[in-house]
């Protein structure tokens, strides 16, 4: 298993005698594994070991089994964020949290919801820049922008400055010139990462967005026009936006630590 920057800075202050052993052990201590009823195994060490927080998928889980989830992941001391989450499934966590006294936000738009009683992420010094080509992309643009945030990231956005109207556009690319990576959203036939790759000198991450009328119509003709774009750009798959936010703080987070090191 290859350690990260985070695991790294542990054990090397362990060994330069600024923590004790029972510190160390306290910080790497989420590494484990927990049960969780016979339902699920929560992995409450991926923020130390791959640099990025442990998500819960909320679609398609039992709400029961989804709010018992978050409970045992904020009772950990840890900030639990879940993506997908249905009107429904978030009445019932803010609900949940109420009773219990837990801190939660909810983001209506992206469909996350966060909560837990654990500190904010500190800032990384990382900018990403979020992109959406029409407002119906803004859901998935929120998506990435969320989880971007939660990975420590500044996020600068621009919305609704597609292709159909491209003068939109060179006023916003102005406002988010100094990000280290742009996520573009774009539904329909998907044009706009392609047009932004060649604007910036900045790695650029595509995201077909579900939006668009028939054939083709739910984001397969934008992932097919980003993967054929002749613009050098990373695709994810459709209205992932948690993948792009991820990936796009984790290169903004790589950009600062090599300036740092």
């Amino acid at each position: 298993m290859k350690s990260n920057k985070s695991l790294k800075d542990v054990l090397e202050s362990f060994r330069a005698g600024d923590i004790t052993f029972d510190d160390a052990e306290k910080q790497i201590s989420g590494l484990r594994i927990e049960n969780i009823g016979d339902f699920a195994r929560i992995d409450l060490g991926r923020n130390i070991r791959c640099g990025m927080p442990e998500v819960i998928l909320a679609e398609g889980k039992d709400t029961r089994h989804l709010i018992e989830i978050l409970m045992h992941i904020a009772g950990s001391g840890e900030r639990c964020i879940a993506t997908r989450v249905s009107e429904d499934q978030a009445e019932a966590i803010i609900e949940s949290c109420r009773k219990s006294g837990i801190a939660c936000d909810y983001n209506r738009v992206a469909g996350i919801i966060i909560l837990g009683e654990g500190p904010a992420p500190e800032k990384t010094g990382g900018v990403v820049a979020v992109i959406a080509a029409g407002t119906s992309d803004a859901r998935v643009a929120e998506e990435a922008k969320v989880i971007a945030e939660e990975m420590g990231c500044t996020v600068k956005t621009a919305y609704d400055v597609g292709a159909a109207g491209i003068h939109r556009l060179f006023p916003a690319l102005k406002e988010v010139s100094d990000a280290n990576v742009y996520v573009v959203c774009a539904g329909r036939e998907g044009t706009l990462p392609t047009i932004v790759a060649g604007l910036v000198d900045k790695p650029v991450i595509g995201v077909p967005v579900s939006v668009g009328y028939g054939f083709m119509g739910r984001g397969e003709a934008a992932l097919a026009s980003m993967l054929q774009s002749c613009a050098v750009i990373t695709v994810v798959n459709i209205d992932s936006g948690f993948t792009a936010g991820a990936f796009a703080a984790r290169i903004a987070n790589m950009v600062k630590n090599n300036e740092e090191d």
